[in-house]
């Protein structure tokens, strides 16, 4: 251990710890701006620079290594004039459009500049101009507002191992980039939004959708309808001072309502019927009908990064579509006809916490009769920017139920929002159909540890199951390295493109550094999750008595030909889309 003096306070660590880890563990706060713990640990913005005494000039906490011994002083005169100049450089090539930035509120530049008193800008001189990359169906990304802080690098290059983004040129030329500056739409970006994530200012977003969406609302033509995914409602609340993982369904169902859908229905649903043709198609291959092992293909980023990094492999994927994809086919299908609604008077969207859902949904594959199965997509934020918008006083809105009967889900469906929930929720329907009963033991807690890659070998129907879970893609790639190269013997696996699964995915509420650096906001959400899941009456997908009844009226069975037309989906090495 290490005993050190920051700002007169005593701290003990362990040996390796920087001066930053240290102070905050001191409760003592040391702003940051490019630091973003495991993913970017650069030290280029020097806002975190401290005083060592008996050291010349300053050191920069978040990459200096605390030593035995050490006094430090966070917040000296000195040390204060430097951060303020140094963000003036920063800040006098940015835009002073605060009020007008998808990020105002939630911009950690904004935060800092207000912390450290900045009422003008000392340094004004030419400033760099960019065209605005719009061209993604997913991502928006206005380098004028970077602040070269490498964030999103960290995430897209060291956390996801993609590499779509770097930082290109020298000097006042440097900018963060793709190759030969191509739009994110023309090189392998997976539209995971990982990077949207760690950005601090409003440099990348998500396209936004809204006013497309409040448009149709408008419309006394169509009938508009809105599904939310599970991770939605475990983090909505956050945008509106709830604490991280609040379930907040019935506000979010009452606010939905009131902004003038027709019908308000839950994802959920949809992900009972992906578990019924999936846990079907499993079982299918474990008798020899398909490749082993199966691969989950709910998560568009990861279906994305597979087609162009593993063309070879899609025959392990799963020809399931997702929830939200299945649950827009069953409306503009089974439900239409029973409502006596043209389907193409039917307009469908998805709240959803990721940003790769909008390239999903203009995915070819998508369309049944030349109608997309879901219209538009909008994340987490752009709802809750919608329900602002309204000025809906959302904390204090009633709770409201999802409309019956496409709002009723089972526990199982719930899951679907977290790393190992998919392969968790497929297994309890398999186990129930292979042996053939109704099994009590429906919790896999060898499938729920905090891990990047989690395996298990599991016994179901007398058969050993092998199977594997993975979240992140550079996790999914080191699983992929090993059915390629037959190094594997799974049977059954299940990868999701964000750390932690859907509800840390990249439409979700943006988190500080500050934030994420300190809380395990992932656990949180997913902690709600499986409560929602304890205390649902119906905690397996074939239980689902709307399921079971489209089934017996529409479908006929899992697996079968009709559903096979609307439920299920091709992939390829080169996809298209519209725009």
């Amino acid at each position: 251990m290490i005993n050190l003096t920051i700002d007169e306070t005593q701290v003990e660590v362990k040996e390796g710890t920087t001066i930053l880890e240290a102070a905050r563990k001191a409760g003592i706060d040391i702003p940051t701006l490019c630091y973003l713990k495991e993913i970017n640990e650069i030290g280029d913005c020097r806002m975190c620079i401290v005083e060592v005494e008996g050291r010349r000039g300053f050191a920069t906490s978040c990459v200096q290594k605390a030593e035995e011994g050490m006094v430090v002083h966070t917040n000296t005169p000195a040390v204060l004039e430097a951060r303020k100049t140094m963000l003036d450089l920063i800040l006098s090539n940015h835009p002073k459009d605060c009020l007008t930035c998808i990020r105002s509120g939630n911009c950690e530049l904004q935060a800092l500049a207000i912390k450290l008193n900045v009422e003008h800008i000392e340094y004004e001189g030419e400033r760099k101009k960019h065209e605005v990359d719009e061209k993604s169906p997913a991502i928006v990304r206005d380098f004028d507002k970077c602040i070269l802080c490498r964030r999103c690098v960290g995430a897209c290059k060291r956390m996801q191992q993609i590499g779509a983004i770097d930082c290109m040129n020298r000097g006042f030329e440097s900018c963060v980039s793709t190759a030969e500056d191509n739009s994110l739409a023309d090189v392998d970006c997976t539209y995971c939004g990982q990077c949207i994530s760690a950005c601090p200012t409003g440099a990348l977003h998500e396209k936004d959708n809204t006013l497309e969406v409040l448009a149709k609302l408008k419309d006394p033509e169509v009938y508009t309808v809105v599904q939310t995914a599970p991770a939605v409602r475990v983090a909505l609340g956050e945008e509106f001072g709830n604490k991280i993982g609040t379930n907040v369904k019935g506000q979010m169902v009452t606010a939905l309502k009131r902004l003038g859908f027709d019908k308000v229905f839950d994802t959920n649903t949809g992900a009972d019927f992906t578990i019924m043709e999936e846990a079907t198609e499993f079982i299918q291959r474990l008798n020899g009908v398909g490749t082993l092992p199966m691969i989950t293909s709910c998560c568009p980023a990861w279906v994305r990064f597979a087609e162009k990094n593993y063309p070879d492999q899609l025959e392990h994927l799963s020809t399931c579509k997702s929830p939200h994809q299945m649950f827009g086919a069953i409306i503009k299908s089974y439900y239409a006809k029973k409502i006596r609604i043209d389907p193409e008077k039917i307009y469908v969207v998805s709240v959803m916490p990721c940003v790769a859902k909008k390239y999903e949904c203009t995915r070819e594959e998508m369309e049944q009769e030349n109608l997309r199965d879901v219209d538009a997509v909008i994340t987490t934020r752009e709802l809750a920017r919608m329900i602002k918008q309204a000025n809906i006083e959302f904390n204090d809105l009633e709770d409201s139920e999802f409309d019956h009967p496409m709002g009723d889900a089972t526990g199982a469906a719930a899951i679907f929002g977290t790393t190992g929930g998919v392969m968790e929720a497929a297994l309890r329907t398999a186990a129930d159909i292979l042996d053939k009963r109704d099994l009590e033991a429906i919790e896999y807690q060898a499938i729920r540890r905090d891990q990047g890659i989690k395996r298990a070998i599991l016994t179901i129907g007398g058969k050993e199951i092998h199977i594997v879970i993975a979240s992140g893609l550079k996790n999914a790639r080191t699983i992929m390295e090993e059915i390629k190269r037959g190094k594997a013997d799974y049977q059954f696996v299940e990868i999701m493109a964000c750390p932690g699964g859907c509800v840390m995915g990249g439409g979700q509420p943006i988190k500080s550094a500050k934030i994420r650096n300190t809380v395990n906001v992932r656990k949180l959400r997913a902690d709600s999750i499986y409560t929602i899941d304890e205390k649902s009456v119906i905690r397996k997908s074939h239980q689902n008595p709307i399921l079971q009844r489209i089934y017996r009226e529409f479908f006929k069975e899992a697996g079968s030909e009709l559903a096979h037309e609307y439920l299920h989906t091709n992939y390829k090495k080169e996809e298209k889309y519209k725009i």
